[in-house]
Protein backbone atom coordinates (compact mmCIF):
# COMPACT_ATOMS: atom_id res chain seq x y z
CA UNK A 1 0.00 0.00 0.00
CA UNK A 2 2.90 2.36 0.65
CA UNK A 3 4.06 1.88 -2.94
CA UNK A 4 0.88 3.36 -4.42
CA UNK A 5 1.22 6.41 -2.16
CA UNK A 6 4.76 6.98 -3.43
CA UNK A 7 3.56 6.65 -7.02
CA UNK A 8 0.70 9.04 -6.25
CA UNK A 9 3.02 11.70 -4.90
CA UNK A 10 5.40 11.35 -7.85
CA UNK A 11 2.45 11.45 -10.23
CA UNK A 12 1.33 14.89 -9.04
CA UNK A 13 4.74 16.33 -9.78
CA UNK A 14 6.31 16.62 -6.38
CA UNK A 15 9.65 18.13 -7.36
CA UNK A 16 9.83 21.47 -5.57
CA UNK A 17 9.54 22.80 -2.06
CA UNK A 18 6.11 22.37 -0.47
CA UNK A 19 4.52 25.10 1.58
CA UNK A 20 2.45 23.37 4.26
CA UNK A 21 1.96 26.64 6.16
CA UNK A 22 -0.82 27.61 3.72
CA UNK A 23 -3.00 24.75 4.97
CA UNK A 24 -3.91 25.07 8.61
CA UNK A 25 -4.11 22.18 11.01
CA UNK A 26 -7.55 21.86 12.57
CA UNK A 27 -11.15 20.97 11.92
CA UNK A 28 -12.90 21.78 8.64
CA UNK A 29 -16.55 21.68 7.61
CA UNK A 30 -17.09 19.28 4.69
CA UNK A 31 -19.61 19.93 1.89
CA UNK A 32 -19.58 17.52 -1.02
CA UNK A 33 -21.32 15.62 -3.77
CA UNK A 34 -21.20 11.84 -4.16
CA UNK A 35 -20.51 10.02 -7.42
CA UNK A 36 -24.27 9.88 -8.06
CA UNK A 37 -24.69 13.65 -7.51
CA UNK A 38 -26.30 13.42 -4.05
CA UNK A 39 -24.89 15.69 -1.36
CA UNK A 40 -23.18 14.97 1.94
CA UNK A 41 -21.60 16.88 4.79
CA UNK A 42 -19.46 16.34 7.82
CA UNK A 43 -16.10 17.31 9.24
CA UNK A 44 -12.46 16.71 8.40
CA UNK A 45 -9.50 17.03 10.74
CA UNK A 46 -6.06 17.87 9.38
CA UNK A 47 -3.02 17.18 11.55
CA UNK A 48 0.35 18.43 10.32
CA UNK A 49 2.98 15.69 10.57
CA UNK A 50 5.93 17.59 9.04
CA UNK A 51 6.58 20.76 7.04
CA UNK A 52 5.26 19.04 3.90
CA UNK A 53 2.90 16.27 5.02
CA UNK A 54 -0.17 15.75 7.14
CA UNK A 55 -2.73 13.21 8.25
CA UNK A 56 -6.40 13.73 7.44
CA UNK A 57 -9.56 12.11 8.79
CA UNK A 58 -13.09 12.68 7.50
CA UNK A 59 -16.36 11.95 9.32
CA UNK A 60 -19.17 12.25 6.82
CA UNK A 61 -22.65 11.05 5.97
CA UNK A 62 -26.03 11.46 7.58
CA UNK A 63 -24.86 10.26 10.97
CA UNK A 64 -21.21 11.34 10.67
CA UNK A 65 -20.24 7.68 11.17
CA UNK A 66 -18.60 7.12 7.79
CA UNK A 67 -14.89 7.58 8.37
CA UNK A 68 -11.97 7.87 6.00
CA UNK A 69 -8.35 8.51 6.86
CA UNK A 70 -5.19 9.05 4.94
CA UNK A 71 -1.98 10.89 4.24
CA UNK A 72 -1.94 14.30 2.64
CA UNK A 73 0.56 16.68 1.12
CA UNK A 74 0.64 20.26 -0.11
CA UNK A 75 2.51 21.30 -3.24
CA UNK A 76 2.23 24.98 -4.17
CA UNK A 77 -1.55 25.60 -4.29
CA UNK A 78 -2.50 21.92 -4.74
CA UNK A 79 -3.39 19.69 -1.82
CA UNK A 80 -3.71 15.93 -2.37
CA UNK A 81 -4.67 13.03 -0.14
CA UNK A 82 -4.68 9.28 -0.60
CA UNK A 83 -7.17 7.66 1.76
CA UNK A 84 -8.96 4.50 2.82
CA UNK A 85 -12.74 4.72 3.26
CA UNK A 86 -14.32 2.57 5.97
CA UNK A 87 -11.25 0.32 5.90
CA UNK A 88 -12.15 -0.97 2.42
CA UNK A 89 -12.00 1.36 -0.58
CA UNK A 90 -8.91 3.32 -1.62
CA UNK A 91 -9.51 6.85 -2.84
CA UNK A 92 -7.78 9.99 -4.04
CA UNK A 93 -8.77 13.64 -3.57
CA UNK A 94 -7.06 16.68 -5.07
CA UNK A 95 -7.91 20.17 -3.81
CA UNK A 96 -6.95 23.68 -4.84
CA UNK A 97 -6.08 25.86 -1.84
CA UNK A 98 -8.15 29.05 -1.85
CA UNK A 99 -7.01 32.44 -0.49
CA UNK A 100 -9.50 32.18 2.40
CA UNK A 101 -7.96 28.88 3.57
CA UNK A 102 -10.73 26.67 2.16
CA UNK A 103 -9.94 23.71 -0.09
CA UNK A 104 -11.99 23.00 -3.25
CA UNK A 105 -11.53 19.66 -4.92
CA UNK A 106 -12.59 16.49 -6.64
CA UNK A 107 -12.30 12.88 -5.46
CA UNK A 108 -12.68 9.36 -6.73
CA UNK A 109 -12.58 5.79 -5.44
CA UNK A 110 -10.73 2.85 -6.99
CA UNK A 111 -12.95 0.91 -9.39
CA UNK A 112 -15.74 3.51 -9.53
CA UNK A 113 -16.73 5.67 -12.49
CA UNK A 114 -16.75 9.43 -12.24
CA UNK A 115 -15.76 11.79 -9.48
CA UNK A 116 -17.35 13.67 -6.62
CA UNK A 117 -16.65 17.19 -5.43
CA UNK A 118 -15.73 18.45 -2.00
CA UNK A 119 -15.06 21.73 -0.21
CA UNK A 120 -13.31 21.91 3.15
CA UNK A 121 -13.88 25.17 5.04
CA UNK A 122 -11.86 25.95 8.19
CA UNK A 123 -14.04 26.11 11.32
Amino acid sequence: MKTWLIVLMLGIGVTGAAQAQTVRAGVYTVDGTNLDGSTYGGTAKITLTSETTCAIEWKTGNSGKATSSGICMLYEDSFAAGYVMDGKSVGLVVYKVQSDGSLDGAWTITGENGSGTETLTPQ
